[in-house]
């Protein structure tokens, strides 16, 4: 007897059906529900309780579920348990149709693309990789949503390898040709994702690379276009479409890893080095020890610095002669880091503004880390006798009209979710205001 599908399993299946790879939560009023295989899923990785419909019939149905505002308590569970995760709201109000509800998925998150704060380490990068080979040459690219940074690199297996584990990639995107030389060169990894052969094509990759950037050749990039990291790149920016991340205008330009302005340092030396982790469980790595920055952007980029050691003499010595410079008056250098210790992590406000996943609370803590720049900037130019400083302090920017917008706009204590209302200030516009006297 054939099996009696409902209305709402039929649009569900129907979805699911576009995202086969990925763990569909199905907004069904004011819960988030996972069905059949999903469910078992869910329950086993959240601990939430697995369910059946219509127990002992044809029809049975296994289900688990959680409330919609604890959509941020169970997110990251999924994802760090290394599941692509689909999220299907509800595209109308129920009481504004007699029919099913529409309902579509609105974002895809994987461990490589996320915004989320729950699955992101404020001081590491949350890097996706792709990795493509023409016979023994291997291009890879990184890309973090959650900064805008992209980078593509060439070379050898080894050197790619040591790239892949040195960023510490989350997810890897692997062309479905090149699956088994893959899986035999870099072993079991715990989050990939095979794309079709044609995604990694010369010319579609190009495309998709000159019109994200709106330029006509990559030499602006010092990129050469026959670069096979070309190829991992144009791969990345397609997921990133076939994710539903369409809105990516942080990411402004692409960086070469160029291995020999490095000291190259294999994963085995890093490892036993102890740069990043330590190999004893109440051991400290060099980075736990180091990292005194006042900030997570400061963090993640000493990260960078550690991984890779410059041979470029005159960067070192840039670097060198400017902390040389403010360890020499340690007035500035406190104030310094007191002005920098309440800075917000700019670079991940910006990426949430331009994907529009920013909440008016973190607008508010934007307008007031911008606020410091100025002070910052004053603070710098007190040491004028150093020109590196003068440099940076003249490349910094005031952001007055962004400000000056933020000020006019939001209320001081705008609250983390909008639908809670008092994010715009009262004369700001006045259909609005007209709008909540009638409310009031």
């Amino acid at each position: 007897m054939d099996k009696k599908v409902t209305p709402l399993m039929q649009q569900y299946n129907k979805i699911k059906e576009k995202h086969p790879d990925a763990l569909l939560l199905f907004r069904v009023g004011d819960f988030y529900e996972t069905f059949h295989e999903d469910a078992i899923k869910a329950s086993n990785i959240l601990g939430i309780i697995l369910t059946k419909r219509g127990a002992g019939s044809n029809s049975e149905t296994k289900l688990a579920g959680f409330p919609h505002h604890s959509l941020n308590t169970y997110l990251h569970k999924l994802v760090k348990a290394g599941e692509r995760v689909a999220i299907c709201e509800q595209l109308e109000d129920p009481k504004q149709t007699k029919k099913i509800v529409k309902r579509g998925v609105t974002e895809l998150i994987t461990p490589g693309v996320a915004l989320n704060d729950g699955i992101l380490d404020q001081k590491s990068n949350n890097f996706l990789a792709s990795v493509f080979n023409v016979k023994k040459k291997y291009g890879v690219s990184f890309f973090d949503i959650s900064t805008g940074e992209l980078l593509i690199s060439e070379g050898s297996l080894d050197y790619v390898k040591n790239l892949i584990s040195n960023y510490d990639a989350k997810e890897i995107l692997v062309c479905k040709k090149n699956k088994s030389d893959f899986i035999k060169n870099f072993g079991y990894q715990k989050s990939v994702f095979y794309l079709d052969d044609w995604v990694f094509g010369k010319d579609f990759s190009l495309e998709k690379i000159k019109s994200h950037f709106n330029v006509n050749s990559l030499k602006g990039f010092g990129i050469n276009e026959d670069n096979i990291g070309v190829l991992t790149c144009g791969s990345i920016l397609y997921y990133l479409d076939e994710t539903q991340h369409k809105q990516l205008s942080h990411i402004t330009k692409i960086q070469q890893i160029i291995d020999d302005s490095y000291v190259w340092m294999d994963q085995f030396t890093v490892s036993n080095l102890e740069l990043l982790q330590s190999n004893s469980k109440e051991g400290k790595s060099l980075i736990d020890v180091i990292d005194y920055t006042s900030t997570s952007m400061g963090a993640r980029k000493l990260k960078r610095w550690l991984i890779h050691p410059l041979i470029d003499l005159d960067e070192l010595n840039f670097r060198h002669n400017t902390i040389e410079e403010i360890l020499k008056t340690q007035n500035l250098l406190l104030n310094l880091e007191t002005e920098l210790k309440s800075f917000s992590d700019l670079e991940r406000i910006m990426a949430k503004v331009v994907t529009y996943k920013i909440s008016p609370r973190e607008l508010v803590q934007l307008k007031l880390s911008l606020l410091k720049i100025n002070p910052i900037k004053d603070l710098i130019a007190k040491l004028n006798s150093c020109k590196n400083l003068t440099k940076i302090e003249t490349s910094i920017s005031d952001c007055k009209h962004i400000i000056e917008i933020l000020e006019k706009t939001l209320n001081d204590d705008a609250p983390v979710i909008i639908k809670k209302g008092n994010v715009i200030k009262e004369n700001f516009n006045a259909e609005l205001d007209q709008l909540r006297s009638l409310s009031n």
